[in-house]
């Protein structure tokens, strides 16, 4: 989801694995084959997108109730979290937060979030289950692995066989629990690729879903389309996120800031969401890990004008 530095400073992870964006329903999808002409008086919350809070973090730390508020009124319907811990969201009790939320007119669709840093236990899964089931939250994503975990096949191997318990647990609450990526994954490690040959393979399809990060992906040298085709239904979220520029394969997060606002950059979007049933995509789930000018809620605004009046007509 997010660059080393920021990501460290945001979200504790394991390294035995555990348990970023807005998001386009279903419903947006099968208008959008007959789309309706968009006006001034076009509400964009009828077409369902979603901001995952991490876009706007730095907001979120300072004012919760009012950088919700600007959420809402940009015309975002539904959220992705990234502020779990000690069993509460953004300093919040989970009622609290999720009628904050409802309030505004707005729904919690996913979260992305983490076990504790000894690694993978029942009781701490059980418990991040029951936090999120109080939410009604459909998704559940890992969002990180820490660098010291990616260096053999046998960590990536354990990392999977936790997800997969995980997966399990968070199923008993009604939770879908799901892996996002970034580009490492991508990189050969001891003459295999881990993401091909160890979490495709090895991760439960019923109990585990995988969030593709577009930008990571393409990052990474990989084309979205040909990957779906290898691995049918298996995509039940895309983290829409554009880059400004075309550049060779690589695969590290550090310094990367060629983030751009949805539709701002290079990445064909349309052409991805053609391959969306092959994916087996529900939702689409976009964000923007940095901005040049350090103004997230005008880069919010651009994603959303694009989506709605370029994308998805």
């Amino acid at each position: 989801m997010k660059t080393k530095t920021s990501r460290r400073d945001f979200i504790r992870v394991s390294t035995a694995g555990t348990v970023g964006a807005f998001v386009l329903s279903q419903y947006a999808f099968k208008t959008a084959a007959t789309p309706v002409p968009v006006t001034a008086d076009t509400d964009p919350k009828t077409f369902g997108l979603a901001l995952q809070l991490y876009t706007i973090r730095n907001a979120m730390r300072t004012d919760v109730p009012g950088s919700l508020k600007q959420v809402s009124d940009i015309g975002f319907k539904y959220l992705e979290l990234a502020g779990y811990a000690n069993g509460k969201f953004y300093g919040y009790e989970p009622a609290e937060f999720k009628k904050l939320v409802n309030d505004l007119g707005m729904e919690i669709l996913s979260s992305h979030t983490q076990v504790e840093d000894k690694g993978i236990t029942l009781e701490n899964a059980k418990k991040m289950a029951e936090d999120h089931a109080k939410l009604d939250v459909k998704y559940c994503i890992q969002p990180w692995v820490v660098p010291e975990a990616r260096k053999t096949l046998a960590s990536y191997k354990s990392m999977v066989a936790d997800w997969n318990k995980v997966g399990g647990i968070m199923k008993e609450t009604g939770i879908m629990f799901g892996y996002h990526n970034h580009n490492f994954e991508f990189a050969t490690v001891e003459g295999m690729i881990p993401f091909f040959d160890i979490m495709m393979v090895e991760l439960d399809k019923d109990l585990v879903t995988m969030e593709l990060d577009l930008f990571w992906t393409t990052k990474a040298g990989q084309n979205p389309i040909d990957i779906f085709n290898k691995y049918p239904g298996r995509f039940q979220l895309f983290h829409m996120k554009d880059m400004f520029t075309q550049e060779a394969p690589y695969f590290t997060t550090d310094g990367v800031t060629d983030f751009a606002p949805v539709g701002a950059g290079v990445i064909n979007f349309k052409e991805i969401l053609a391959a969306k049933d092959v994916a087996g995509m529900k939702y689409m789930i976009v964000e923007q890990d940095s901005t040049k000018d350090g103004k997230p809620f005008d880069a919010i605004k651009t994603s959303i004008t694009n989506l709605i009046t370029k994308i998805l007509v």
